[in-house]
């Protein structure tokens, strides 16, 4: 397809620069072949809106990645323009380009080029965006800027696949920490290890494993979530002593409501359960009802799918 890497230490994208002092040659992260149908896509639709391609395919990949809802989970977080914003993790780019409307500047990070190809392609019209192509710990140690906004969406669970360490998560905020400006934010976007539709029959999201989450990863030592007072109590000891909660629903990936302990559901509301579009799940109970209920005694927040969290 004529990307391979030729060893050049920066290549450019459009306006977008892909930055490899820190690549190791070779992507120690993949999807498989699936990324390769990314890349054509992305080179042949830029930023276009793809609802179109995505009900073609009926792909799970291609709608994750390429779905603008995805774009909801920062869309709303408020911004003046002038934010340096740091995003780890970026992969194809289904944020960056919502982060770029918003900030000043934007800079990624990523293990995987042909990901970040993805990412450059889709958004090659910004002249705010570089990608940093590497592992984070490689890349965070020869950081010199401080940022405004630090993004993790989808990502502080692996961690430990970044950071080795006896507390990975921990140390991992800890370097995040670092670089941020004074009265910078830390944005996290994870699922709860204790999320309704894991009890409900939904598979770990990352294992594929029925409870492996419930059950504190018995069978899985690369990722890991937590369940609220787990994430709070890692945030504080990273020093992120004010945490707002935020609570992304069905989930973080493709969020249609997002509630605050503000303005939690009513009942009635949580009746989009049973989206499951990259495998099978059973169906024990009926998780509206059951939301209904966690909802009247007032446990939603500890049982939602997944959290937005706000930090500083």
């Amino acid at each position: 397809m004529g990307d391979e890497w030729n060893g050049a230490a920066k290549e450019q994208v459009g306006r977008v620069v892909l930055d490899y002092r820190f690549y190791p040659g070779e992507d120690k992260y993949s999807d498989g072949d699936i990324e390769e149908e990314l890349l054509l896509l992305a080179k042949q639709y830029g930023d276009a809106p793809m609802d179109a391609v995505i009900a073609e395919r009926k792909s799970w990949p291609i709608l994750y990645h390429f779905s603008y809802v995805r774009e909801n989970i920062i869309e709303w977080l408020p911004m003046t323009g002038e934010e340096h914003v740091l995003e780890i993790g970026s992969g194809p780019g289904a944020i960056t380009g919502a982060l770029a409307r918003k900030a000043a500047q934007v800079t990624c990070i990523d293990l995987s080029r042909r990901r970040s190809l993805v990412n450059a392609y889709r958004h090659q019209n910004c002249d705010n965006i570089q990608i940093l192509v590497g592992n984070f710990q490689d890349i965070e140690e020869n950081l010199t800027e401080v940022f405004d906004l630090i993004t993790l969406i989808g990502v502080f669970e692996y961690a430990q696949f970044s950071i080795q360490s006896d507390r990975p998560f921990a140390e991992y905020l800890e370097r995040i920490h670092r670089h941020l400006a004074p009265g910078g934010r830390i944005v996290i976007a994870i699922e709860n290890r204790l999320g309704l539709k894991y009890w409900a029959g939904a598979t770990e999201d990352h294992t594929g494993i029925y409870f492996e989450g419930l059950e504190g990863y018995p069978t899985t030592d690369y990722v890991r979530t937590f369940s609220k007072p787990e994430l709070e109590a890692v945030l504080r000891e990273a020093g992120f002593e004010s945490q707002m909660f935020y609570y992304p629903y069905p989930d973080y990936k493709l969020p249609e409501k997002i509630y605050s302990d503000a303005y939690l559901p009513r009942k009635g509301e949580l009746n989009r359960n049973t989206q499951n579009f990259d495998r099978e799940r059973m169906r024990i109970f009926s998780e509206e009802l059951v939301f209904d209920s966690l909802v009247e005694c007032g446990q939603f927040p500890q049982f939602s799918n997944s959290f937005l969290v706000i930090a500083s």
